[in-house]
């Protein structure tokens, strides 16, 4: 099985460097096939060793030894486990209908070919990241992830709003990762190794103390890249990227390693009870806090964006509570749901001239159904309502809040549950339904090609039906994982999932009704808690005047005062120095006979005079 595991890995890579080639070529649908193909192979090649490990083995290699210094010994190695191949799975998997789907979406740019060399090497880091049996492997796929989002969310780099939202993210993250470099750095001065199996057998040897330092630092990165608070404003921003890299970024690749790492390093969290219930908390706040902006935003993308954000708070806390295997659970079902909302908003957008206000849309269902019935599964899904994919990982998330005790922490996601039904049927009733308003502006839209449709048709059965697999999927993340045990009644279970399943129709219902009959009045928008939701608790603000502003100053301050004044002065000088003694110097060699001779009775005169002082 080990071809398959290098198939799955590098097919991705060989689409991007092929892509590459034609990077400054006119536009080529073989690209887009070609790189289409070769991840479809790397899914394929998954697929077949998901089945293998499924009969309890693993399939661990390595390449070749890698870094060598000193007593430091990392070998360039992967693993297929119960944990990494369902990440490889579900990331092949929806990479691979992101893939198609843009061939059509990026039909008419002119940058075709270059997009698909970065996709696909955005699959390949993040192949790296969950297959490597090391935290340096790791690490490197962290920050291929991170390199391949900046180039991306950045791609129409001309626009000034896309190149700063891809300097955020990437600056950021970049802050993050310095917490968890500093717990790679603790690891490996505590055990002297950095892979996992190493680690995590030597990990219950250590200082407590230690421990809960190590499991800090890795999970300060973790809040980086999924864009946990307060590290979470570059998320929303990321969306001036194209849509399939939204999608990408939201549902398989980028946000959904912060949750990986935590449910990786299991072994580690298990020892720190108190660092994993903090984990829970910060999860069960962002995702009412995510739901709460998502409320009443007027950007398609934006309000799909807070929709991950809030969604990734639910996994956080099944993952800080102990519930590894549903917080893997919840990530993959999420992952179909959710790229199939990004994709028809993709769809949506094009129908509208890349028009991202809801309010200026309404209507059109008549004209874009198969888009519509897509995207109403998809927020179905996401609402949590039965049978759909959503209810069953996202109930059991709410579940293990109960049952940990953490009733406070069960509040907050019911009140999540209920403010996510809200705002997937707001986005619903106002793009699909209601008034045309897009008549106002001159809009005629149009539906998507049937190839991009028929791509997403995958998705949403899977939204439909993954989440059947519950207790098959169990069996086998716990052959690895620990199982979570649940010590509630079944009658206590089941109240819990009417009382959860209740407000969340009643959420979809009050949208329903709410915007069937013309949304709530303009008089709403000038309440002060509107404004607060608008403009996002004020925090981009904050960060705008409390760091942003004072940094360009210190930073201006400091190239004016010491850059120019000191170091450049400085240096300067020394080079006028240089110069102008070379300057006089040369007369040495102009070749003149006179001027050797007065030097010559120079250099004799003061060779008397040394003599004459220094004599022994």
């Amino acid at each position: 099985m080990e071809k398959y595991l290098y198939i799955a890995l590098f097919a991705p890579l060989v689409g991007s460097l092929v892509a590459a080639l034609f990077a400054q070529s006119a536009k080529n649908y073989f690209v887009g096939i070609f790189t289409s193909v070769l991840i479809f192979i790397s899914f394929l090649s998954s697929m077949l060793l998901l089945g293998y490990v499924g009969e309890g083995v693993v399939v661990h290699v390595k390449m070749f030894d890698w870094i060598g210094a000193g007593n430091i010994e990392i070998p360039f190695g992967f693993i297929v486990d119960q944990i990494s191949v369902i990440m490889m799975v579900t990331v092949t998997l929806v990479s691979t209908i992101v893939h198609i789907y843009s061939i059509g979406y990026m039909d008419h740019d002119k940058s075709f070919n270059r997009f698909f060399s970065y996709l696909s090497a955005f699959v390949f880091s993040m192949m790296i990241l969950v297959m490597s049996d090391n935290f340096v492997g790791l690490f490197i796929g962290w920050e291929g992830v991170g390199l391949c989002s900046w180039l991306l969310i950045g791609f129409w780099y001309h626009k000034e709003s896309a190149s700063w939202a891809a300097n955020e993210a990437f600056i950021m993250n970049r802050i993050a990762d310095l917490g968890m470099l500093l717990g790679l750095f603790l690891i490996y001065w505590q055990i002297g190794s950095l892979q996992y199996d190493v680690v995590f057998a030597n990990i219950e040897n250590l200082n407590p103390t230690i421990v809960t330092w190590i499991g800090i630092f890795l999970f300060i990165g973790a809040m980086g890249k999924s864009a946990q608070f307060p590290l979470h404003t570059w998320l929303a921003d990321a969306m001036e990227g194209p849509t399939p890299v939204s999608a990408l970024i939201h549902a398989a690749t980028m946000v959904t390693a912060g949750v990986y790492l935590v449910v990786r390093a299991s072994d580690i969290y298990t020892l720190i009870p108190d660092v994993g219930f903090f984990i829970a908390s910060l999860g069960a706040f962002v995702a009412v806090f995510a739901a709460s902006m998502a409320l009443v935003n007027r950007d398609l993308k934006r309000i799909i964006a807070y929709s991950t954000l809030s969604q990734l708070g639910y996994m956080f806390v099944a993952g800080g509570l102990g519930a590894y295997w549903i917080a893997l659970f919840h990530l993959m079902t999420h992952a179909f749901f959710k790229s199939l909302l990004f994709l028809g908003a993709g769809n949506v957008m094009h129908a509208m001239n890349d028009e991202l206000d809801i309010k200026k849309m309404g209507g059109l269902y008549k004209v874009m159904k198969p888009t519509a019935i897509l995207m109403s599964i998809a927020s179905v899904a996401l609402a949590g309502i039965y049978p759909l994919a959503g209810f069953f990982s996202k109930d059991k998330i709410l579940e293990v809040a109960f049952d940990s005790g953490a009733y406070f922490l069960w509040f907050a996601l019911f009140i999540g549950a209920g403010l996510t039904a809200f705002y997937s049927f707001r986005l619903v009733m106002l793009v699909f339904f209601g008034e045309k308003n897009y008549e106002k502006y001159g809009v005629h839209p149009h539906e998507a090609k049937p190839f991009m449709l028929y791509a997403l048709t995958p998705l949403a059965l899977l939204a439909i039906i993954a989440g059947m697999f519950e207790h098959s999927f169990k069996e086998f993340t716990t052959q690895i994982l620990r199982d979570y045990e649940f010590s509630l009644d079944h009658s206590v279970a089941i109240m819990l999932i009417l009382a959860t399943s209740v407000v969340a129709i009643g959420g979809i219902l009050f949208a329903i009704y709410k915007y069937k009959n013309g949304g709530f009045s303009e008089s709403i928008e000038k309440l002060p808690i509107f404004q607060l939701l608008k403009n996002q608790y004020y925090i981009p603000k904050f960060y705008e005047v409390a760091i942003t502003k004072p940094f360009a100053l210190a930073s201006k301050f400091m190239w004016k005062n010491i850059d120019l004044r000191v170091v450049d002065a400085t240096v300067d000088a020394i080079a006028s120095i240089i110069y102008s003694t070379g300057q006089k110097a040369r007369l040495v060699h102009n070749g003149n006979l006179s001027t050797m001779l007065r030097l010559m009775v120079v250099g004799l005169v003061v060779l008397l005079i040394l003599v004459i002082l220094f004599r022994p």
